[in-house]
């Protein structure tokens, strides 16, 4: 599959979607000064292209009670159970990002809970999974940066 060709309209298009996903797009058009039948098209083709992969919602977690923040490390018996543990750690929604990785841990797991004793719960949870031996916990104690805005913007200035 050839690589999908971005223009300055293109990359001035998805400016205004990574700062504000919602924003119609006649409002782009206006800003752009094309027809918003062209930014319809030209989002289309790049989600087409894999390039868009829908949008995301923000929450405001702390004002919803989940503010609780904690990475788990997850040990495995044997790596080759990898998969199905990962199987189970998806069935917990409270387990919002896992990563296998090289180093201490064959899981990394962040979790989000309304406090420490769901946390607690959460972490049981991962403990019971059959294949994991052990878990080590890090709690947050403050998410400081959480923008993917600007990677985002970065890349597409690199393109």
């Amino acid at each position: 599959m050839a690589k999908f060709k971005l223009d300055e309209i293109d990359h001035q298009i998805l400016d205004m979607l990574i700062d504000n996903t919602r924003i119609p797009f006649t409002d782009i058009a206006k800003k752009l000064l094309i027809s918003a039948g062209t930014v319809h098209v030209r989002v289309k083709k790049m989600e087409e292209a894999g390039i868009i992969k829908g949008s995301s919602l923000t929450l405001d977690y702390k004002k919803l009670g989940y503010s609780f923040i904690a990475y788990v490390g997850v040990f495995l018996q044997n790596t080759s159970q990898t998969k199905f543990v990962l199987e189970r750690i998806h069935e917990i929604p409270y387990v919002t990002v896992a990563h296998i990785t090289t180093g201490k841990f064959n899981i990394f797991c962040k979790i989000r809970a309304k406090d420490t004793m769901h946390a607690k719960d959460i972490i049981f949870q991962l403990d019971d999974i059959d294949g994991i031996y052990r878990t080590e916990t890090m709690i947050s104690l403050e998410e400081s940066i959480n923008d993917k805005k600007r990677l985002m913007h970065t890349i597409f200035n690199e393109l």
